[in-house]
């Protein structure tokens, strides 16, 4: 009932391409979701429109609940050096079955797979009980959850479910580890740099709190489901003559939280390694500041919690059955590496949520980035079949 025939097959290559041409890196997405919404139209979904911030939504269904969410971004990160690809990064070259190309796995291809599972749903005219949502939201590379949190907590979209397209090589992912991004200063006090022993270098400061937070990376705990907690301070600054002592030093630190770990107790356990350093810092969590394609001006703190869905929840089940119909054999479960709009959907707000999507995880913000098309096509075949099950009349 639900299979993409010859010409769907065609049409979502195609369109994967085309987005994969367009680049859109966080607050440049507008050219993406004018072809986003163009495809939505053109498959048959119903109120095709973007919110305050430029997200793209089409809708199957009277708006009536229970609602499901379909999620996928629009943003990518960018193409580093140029010269390390093999492809051309916004080519979106197919050679043997295989999109290369920026986005292709995250997660244009998913977000692709999504609007054609809808299609699939369309075209048989099933009837639905709930409402079917498909979502393209912006800034999820540089601050996921934002739009979520915007069209959940201020344009009133209730999502009874959640599915997340990020590439999962179409495995089951049950959730992640969150994470906070915090920004740690030392100060010393300037000089002349003829004379140092007359200053206190800031920089050095900030030199024994580095080793004092390599040290805690192998002191953080361990969650059974989803891994090793970590944090490493990967950005320094500091000084601004090379003949004055600095007086500040500025460095950022990625912290991965397992479940449990708040934004209180993070910040002051960097403020305990300073303080066994013998170092006076200051510690506060990163501001996303960013403004949308639109004008919307993206304001968010960056914490992000982590978060797990039981593989015996009703919506994994569902998605397991609808997995193991159309692959022939039941998905195994995973955890992501990274982060994804459910740290907003299922850390924060508590709606059950689960991923599922075409391309590897290994593969994303890598100059290899590249999807199966067969995938693809499961994948889309996938979520109509999940959207029946929980929709369906």
């Amino acid at each position: 009932m639900f299979e993409l025939d010859a010409q769907d097959k065609r049409s979502l290559t195609d369109f994967v391409r085309d987005l994969v041409r367009i680049p859109s890196p966080p607050g440049h997405e507008g050219e993406v979701a004018d072809r986003l919404a163009a495809e939505m139209r053109a498959v048959g979904l119903q109120d095709v429109h973007r919110d305050k911030v430029g997200s793209v939504l089409g809708r199957l269904g009277t708006g009536a609940a229970p609602v499901l969410v379909l999620n996928g971004h629009m943003d990518t990160v960018g193409i580093g050096d140029s010269n390390a690809w093999q492809q051309d990064p916004f080519g979106a070259a197919l050679k043997d079955g295989v999109i290369h190309g920026r986005g292709a796995c995250d997660m244009k291809g998913g977000l692709a797979a999504l609007v054609y599972g809808t299609k699939l749903l369309h075209d048989a005219g099933v009837s639905l009980r709930g409402t079917l949502y498909v979502v393209g939201v912006v800034q999820e590379e540089t601050c996921e959850g934002l739009a979520m949190r915007i069209l959940m907590e201020e344009e009133g979209l209730k999502p009874d479910y959640v599915v997340l397209g990020e590439p999962s090589d179409l495995r089951l992912a049950l959730g992640h580890r969150g994470r906070i991004e915090l920004k740690v200063t030392t100060r010393g006090r300037a000089a002349h740099g003829s004379a140092p022993e007359r200053g206190e270098n800031a920089i050095y400061h900030m030199a024994r709190l580095a080793l004092g937070v390599e040290q805690l990376n192998r002191s953080l705990g361990t969650d059974p489901i989803l891994g090793r907690a970590s944090i490493s301070l990967n950005t320094i600054a500091g000084g601004q003559d090379l003949n004055v002592v600095p007086d500040t030093c500025v460095a950022q630190v990625d912290r991965r939280l397992t479940r449990g770990e708040d934004e209180t107790g993070v910040v002051k356990e960097v403020l305990a390694v300073a303080d066994r350093a013998g170092v006076s810092a200051d510690v506060e969590v990163l501001q996303h500041d960013c403004p949308s394609y639109n004008g919307y001006r993206c304001t968010a703190h960056q914490f992000f919690p982590a978060w797990v869905t039981s593989r015996h929840h009703p919506l994994a089940q569902a998605m397991l059955a609808a997995a193991s119909a159309r692959l022939g054999h039941e998905p195994d479960a995973m955890i992501w590496a990274f982060s994804t709009d459910g740290a907003y959907t299922a850390g924060t707000a508590g709606v059950p949520t689960v991923g599922f999507g075409p391309g590897e995880e290994r593969l994303a913000h890598t100059v290899e980035e590249r999807v199966r098309v067969d995938d693809l096509f499961a994948a889309a075949e996938v979520y109509a079949r999940l959207a029946h099950s929980l929709l369906g009349e």
